[in-house]
């Protein structure tokens, strides 16, 4: 049986009692360690886990994926993953799917059994801010920009949000065990430290787009929240404008952001206000551009 067993959002207690009875009993433990991170190191997980585990990385997973899946047509193998093996986490949503889809289809051509067990992901725990979850549009992704690479289509997921009035949650890149391109085309295992895209980056970089497209879904002004390390002990969110979003440093990662659409309710908006970077340019904003359009 092959098991995909979510952990959770910030550390080693947040697996389910489920998950962890699963863990104890695999013959081999694999962590998923390049579309998502935890808030603690592999040891840690270890130590609270009782059990090795096995790093299993982007060449691993995309590559290997027989390797982890030998045996477990007659033994237990457990493939741990950030969040739920299936819902969207603090990563890019589109390389997250395919993976852990890709590792289930190919389960399934070896006659290999599977069994998913589910735990918080970023798509259930952003209602901690107070925004509704029924309020939210389509989830996008945020990757870091390049001098000559500057992708837009999250721009035009943002529109059709808007159009409708829906929030829209953005997830933010990571970079975790890349090659730069000269690395990459020379053949050299020579990887890049990790980056992990802030509140104030991604901020920065919606503006930088909006600027150029001038389609007027935001403005500088727009509401948004940001937050960072959600589901842990030391979570942060913060409440402003993007241009003051753009301006504001929220701590270590993980980050997401979330752009405020005009059906906005009055509960949500009294509920972020407690967190406004400044109360009194969030009232202003919000009576100017928000207050009586829900509709």
């Amino acid at each position: 049986m092959l098991y995909l067993v979510g952990l959770g959002l910030a550390d080693e207690a947040d697996i389910t009692v489920k998950g962890l009875e699963v863990v104890k009993t695999s013959r081999r433990v694999y962590l998923e360690a390049y579309t998502s991170v935890l808030l603690v190191d592999k040891e840690k997980l270890e130590t609270y886990y009782g059990r090795s585990i096995i790093l299993a990385d982007r060449e691993m997973v995309e590559s290997s994926s027989d390797e982890i899946l030998e045996g477990a047509d007659v033994d237990d193998v457990a493939f741990l993953v950030v969040g739920d093996p299936f819902g969207m986490n603090r990563n890019l949503t589109d390389v997250r799917a395919t993976t852990h889809t890709d590792l289930v289809l190919r389960a399934r051509e070896l006659g290999v059994s599977i069994q998913n067990i589910h735990n918080a992901s970023i798509i259930s725990a952003i209602g901690a801010t107070g925004l509704q979850l029924y309020n939210f549009g389509q989830t996008v992704s945020m990757v870091f920009f390049t001098e000559t690479w500057k992708p837009s289509s999250f721009y035009d997921r943002l529109k059709e949000n808007r159009e409708i009035g829906l929030h829209t949650l953005l997830l933010l890149d990571i970079k975790v065990k890349e090659q730069s391109l000269e690395n990459l085309a020379r053949g050299r295992k020579i990887y890049e430290p990790p980056r992990f895209m802030t509140v104030a980056q991604c901020a920065s970089q919606m503006l930088e787009i909006e600027e150029s497209r001038h389609e007027g879904v935001y403005e500088s002004q727009s509401l948004a929240v940001g937050v960072a390390r959600i589901g842990s002990k030391d979570q942060k969110m913060v409440s402003g404008t993007l241009e003051q979003l753009s301006k504001t440093e929220i701590g270590p990662p993980l980050h997401s952001l979330v752009l405020l659409g005009r059906r906005t309710h009055v509960l949500e908006k009294e509920f972020i206000r407690d967190f406004a970077i400044d109360c009194d340019i969030f009232d202003t904003v919000w009576a100017e551009k928000y207050e009586g359009r829900q509709r």
